[in-house]
């Protein structure tokens, strides 16, 4: 295996920790609100809290992996969100929470960027489905862990040492990462330099339907993913009455079927393209099947009972995973090289708006009554205008963006 499928490895690794270690406070939202009182209101803006940090630091996120690459970066980040999430567990109120949650926000915006950086600028544009679908494999199977493992540990040992064990439990990744991960900036060889911002056109970039589509696409969907990490285990256990290791089971099971899919959606997805001989064109309608797919939540509106749970969760998570992984090796390949870092970190800025969004909207749609129905059927058409969005910008649209950046920027790739 060459280094850099190690170092994909490590990617995968570290992207589930992170997924495992911000996904805890939703798995562990019933018996928080119980100990502490708190209403759906307050719980999320817990929930919430992560996102306003992760989002505001996307961009200078960027800046820093492109000026000073990705293994340090990544090394002290990670360091200093495990220890976050730990301190959790030893947490007295409502103030430790919230917090915490926004240093762990802080920290974890460094993870997608660097693992997304070494993607863009070590696989090709044929190449970069696999990796990426790897890589959002990770984040999907960090939610299924984080949910089977939680729930056990909440049930066996409650909440607080479910923060404590996930968290500190996590720091056998790092040794591995320090010894592996590249010692420069992860480039190619004769790749070009990361240049500022400022040599963007950007009247020219802010008059293109695919700059629009793409950050509509990635808000819409980010929206739908958010509250199914934050608010459906809630949602599982008052609404549809699954116990808390019920939930675990019911939740966590599409989740892990989710990542082998999208492992395999990302190659089927990379032979396409050698063989249509169009990056865009195969992985926006990738995009679009995905994230039609995942409208099908929709339908736990009109199914009563619990039999019909686990298979609508296990189509819509499925095809999330399928558009998800899609879109971002699709956006990577929209921008040069060069401006990759701060690109991704713009387009998960909007995602983590949309996070943040998410479980704020629906705590205060829920009320003391904890109705789903509304928040349910907002976050179940995101996915669907998600995909009219980007099917608006077209394959065509997306080349265009990309060589009209790539003849602003100098030097040019």
């Amino acid at each position: 295996m060459s280094r850099r499928w190690v170092v994909v490895a490590l990617i995968f690794a570290g992207i589930l920790i992170s997924y495992i270690d911000r996904g805890n406070l939703g798995i562990a939202a019933p018996s928080i609100m119980r100990e502490f009182a708190f209403p759906p209101s307050m719980m999320g803006v817990l929930l919430s809290a992560f996102f306003w940090t992760y989002a505001i630091f996307q961009m200078p996120a960027g800046s820093i992996v492109d000026r000073f690459g990705i293994r340090i970066v990544y090394a002290a980040a990670f360091v200093l969100w495990s220890l976050a999430s730990a301190a959790i567990g030893l947490s007295r109120g409502l103030t430790d929470i919230l917090l915490l949650r926004l240093l762990l926000g802080l920290a974890e915006a460094v993870g997608p960027i660097a693992s997304l950086s070494f993607i863009r600028r070590n696989f090709s544009g044929a190449e970069a489905g696999l990796p990426t679908a790897i890589y959002i494999a990770g984040q999907n199977l960090g939610p299924a862990a984080g949910t089977l493992l939680g729930t056990q540990l909440i049930e066996h040992f409650g909440w607080r040492a479910m923060f404590i064990f996930t968290g500190l439990g996590a720091l056998v990744w790092l040794p591995g990462w320090l010894a592996l991960a590249p010692r420069d900036d992860g480039r190619q060889p004769g790749a070009a330099p990361a240049v500022p911002l400022s040599s963007l056109p950007w009247r020219e970039v802010l008059s293109m339907k695919a700059f629009w589509a793409t950050s509509a696409c990635v808000f819409l969907s980010s929206y739908f993913w958010y509250f199914l990490l934050t608010w459906v285990p809630t949602y599982l256990t008052t609404t549809r009455g699954f116990s808390i290791t019920e939930m675990g089971r019911v939740l966590s099971i599409p989740l892990f079927v989710m990542a082998v899919m999208n492992i395999a959606a990302g190659s089927i997805a990379d032979q396409l393209v050698k063989r249509v001989g169009s990056v865009f064109r195969v992985r926006v309608w990738f995009c679009a099947a995905g994230y039609f797919g995942a409208g099908a939540i929709l339908l736990l509106l009109v199914l009563p009972g619990r039999e019909a749970v686990l298979p609508v969760l296990m189509l819509a998570v499925c095809a999330t995973g399928i558009g998800n992984a899609n879109y971002w090796a699709l956006t990577q390949q929209a921008v040069p090289s060069n401006l990759v870092g701060r690109a991704i970190g713009f387009l998960n800025t909007i995602s983590q708006i949309a996070g943040a969004a998410a479980p704020l909207i629906t705590g205060w749609i829920l009320g003391p009554e904890k109705q789903f129905g509304v928040a349910l059927a907002i976050a179940g058409i995101c996915p669907i205008l998600a995909a009219v969005s980007l099917l608006v910008a077209g394959p065509s649209g997306l080349e265009r963006m990309r060589l009209s950046l790539s003849g602003a920027m100098a030097p040019q790739e």
